[in-house]
């Protein structure tokens, strides 16, 4: 059953409270900067509104954004695959956050939860979820790369058996560097055009979302006093870059948000505020940095483990 405008304001006021409290649990994990709102509106329909933490005690920027865009046409990158959608009005609504932490101990990650909804002479002729959350660490730990999957298991689990399993291999192929041969991280769950039954789907959206904090949080209150030096901020800003390649030449986001006339400061608000290149980087072999090599392919994690 397509949604109506009261669904979808029921939507729309899940993820408005989402986002305000994904922002006090990161306020408190800092311990020291607050998120700053940059409210704006979008010519062509709707708006949002943007939340920036920056140079805090635990993260050197924290951007989580809030977005309810509408429009009378979708970029040629949206029809091309569904024809349906051309010369239909559509509205889109979302959370989406990326955390950039100071120290190279503490994996960069990013979530975002979204619903989307076209109509044509006032008929819905699609509906869907799409949303998701993935882990990039540095340095990274395996009992922490556990946590954050069995978090993931464990919220799938009451939508079905290979609910988990699907949506991490799903994960897996979106968030690759295929000219890079390497995953951008160690994965996590990613899903899109989700629309069999909305309030069972709605369910999952919100699973997801109420779920991303208790896998991250623990990971960041574990690894925030490890110890580092000139060396791990070094390979973390290189490694940084790898996340700009992703979100610059191959995340289907960024390329709808900026095809169909969307914010640029908000869409790439996604970006590190500091990073590097470097030509040729290979790292020491036996290095803790060598080591990362091996956690980007994908993985049964879970493999063995309760």
């Amino acid at each position: 059953m397509p949604p109506d405008d009261t669904r979808f304001d029921d939507i729309r006021r899940y993820l408005t409270g989402l986002q305000d409290r994904i922002c006090e649990g990161v306020e408190a994990l800092d311990g020291g900067a607050r998120f700053e709102e940059d409210a704006w509106q979008r010519p062509a329909g709707g708006g949002g509104r943007t939340r920036i933490l920056r140079d805090g005690g635990v993260f050197e920027q924290a951007g989580i954004g809030f977005s309810d865009v509408s429009g009378t046409q979708l970029p040629p990158s949206a029809t091309a695959s569904r024809p349906e959608l051309a010369g239909a009005t559509w509205r889109a609504v979302g959370v989406s956050l990326v955390f950039h932490p100071r120290n190279p101990h503490i994996p960069t990650t990013h979530a975002n939860v979204r619903h989307f909804r076209a109509q044509r002479d006032g008929q819905t002729v699609a509906w869907w979820f799409g949303g998701g959350f993935d882990l990039t660490p540095f340095y990274p730990v395996e009992d922490d790369v556990r946590h954050w999957h069995r978090t993931a298991r464990d919220l799938c689990a009451p939508f079905g058996d290979d609910r988990y399993a699907a949506h991490k291999r799903w994960c897996d192929e979106y968030f690759l560097l295929r000219h890079r041969g390497e995953t951008r991280g160690v994965g996590g769950l990613f899903f899109d055009d989700l629309h069999g039954n909305h309030d069972r789907d709605f369910a999952y959206l919100r699973a997801v979302g109420d779920g991303f904090m208790d896998a991250y949080r623990p990971i960041v209150e574990r690894r925030r006093d490890t110890p580092w030096g000139d060396r791990e901020r070094a390979f973390q800003l290189y490694r940084r870059g790898r996340y700009v390649e992703f979100n610059l030449v191959l995340d289907r986001g960024t390329l709808f948000g900026l095809q169909s006339g969307g914010r640029t400061e908000s869409i790439l608000m996604s970006l590190p505020p500091l990073v590097r290149w470097e030509y040729g980087y290979t790292p020491e072999p036996g290095s803790p940095e060598a080591l990362l090599q091996d956690y980007l392919v994908p993985r049964d994690w879970l493999a063995g483990v309760d």
